[in-house]
């Protein structure tokens, strides 16, 4: 099993702890903005088991059906994912709403309280390793869940500040609002989330500065050809595709012009290990002379 499927596994584990946890911090308590973090925990253990079934898929190896694989897999598993995240939104606004209009004291509010405190530092530190091993291993799925946990991270905080201050200030008021608080960052991180699943799923280009950078390696290991152009990219999961043609003088044989396509993509694997490279060589009439000029 690769490390990717192996971290949601672990998100599953953590997040059916966490959620254990926050779900008996609200039913100690009663409260509508405790209820609406351990909601939003559900939703975080059935987004673990998507990116895990994602990962899964993803890492097929392309097949006759799919010549290019199954990353993009993983941004549909995001996109179900921010579709869950914006239900758990609607979902928390009617507790909200019905909280507004039966406000009650609360039970045992120290006891969930410090559960909720407990299931918070396992979340932070479980978002941290998502992240940083979204980035290494180029997974959109394991990043997804990462900031999902963060954001959930951020709400804890605030719900359980405004908890102990709506219990030291008797304000209990404040736990239907510090819900439908919570249900409008929760909406926005969701949307948020759809929308840059999205992009990947509709062959967005890598940051500009990717695009520079690969521009200047196309320039730097060209040596022989006489420009390239019509340089094109698109990112898809942990793979990013480029594909360019090159221009060589009319006179050159297929060996030298081969030989130099292997010198470009060398260096681009070099540096971008993730890089799929389609070269097309071209005679020097097809020079546009708007190309990537090879220094």
């Amino acid at each position: 099993m690769v490390s990717g499927e192996r971290l949601a596994l672990g998100s599953m584990v953590a997040g059916c702890l966490v959620l254990g946890l926050k779900g008996a911090a609200w039913w100690l308590t009663g409260s509508a903005a405790l209820y609406s973090d351990a909601l939003e925990s559900i939703v975080n253990v059935a987004a673990s088991l998507i990116a895990w079934v994602a990962l899964r898929f993803a890492a097929r190896p392309a097949d006759a059906n799919h010549p290019y694989g199954h990353d993009k897999a993983e941004f549909f598993a995001a996109v179900i994912e921010g579709v869950l995240i914006t239900v758990a939104a609607l979902l928390i606004f009617d507790e909200a709403w019905n909280t507004w209009w039966r406000v009650r004291s609360l039970e045992a509010p120290f006891r969930g309280i410090a559960l909720n405190v407990v299931a918070t530092v396992i979340n932070a530190v479980w978002s941290s390793v998502l992240i940083t091993a979204g980035r290494r291993l180029r997974s959109p799925a394991l990043a997804a869940d990462g900031r999902h946990l963060l954001t959930d991270v951020v709400t804890s905080v605030g719900i359980v500040i405004g908890v102990f201050l709506a219990v030291f200030t008797g304000r209990m008021i404040l736990d239907p609002i510090l819900a439908a608080a919570t249900g409008v960052y929760v909406l926005w991180s969701g949307i948020r989330m759809i929308f840059s699943s999205v992009s990947g799923l509709m062959d967005e280009a890598p940051e500009p500065a990717v695009v520079n950078r690969i521009r200047e390696l196309v320039a730097n290991s060209a040596a022989g050809a006489i420009e390239a152009h019509d340089l094109r990219t698109r990112h898809a999961g942990r793979l990013t595709f480029l594909e360019f043609h090159l221009v060589v003088p009319g006179s050159m044989t297929v060996a030298r012009a081969h030989q130099i396509c292997d010198r470009i993509e060398d260096a681009l694997k070099a540096e971008m290990g993730h890089l799929m490279i389609t070269i097309h060589v071209e005679p020097e009439e097809k020079a546009k002379q708007a190309g990537v000029p090879v220094l």
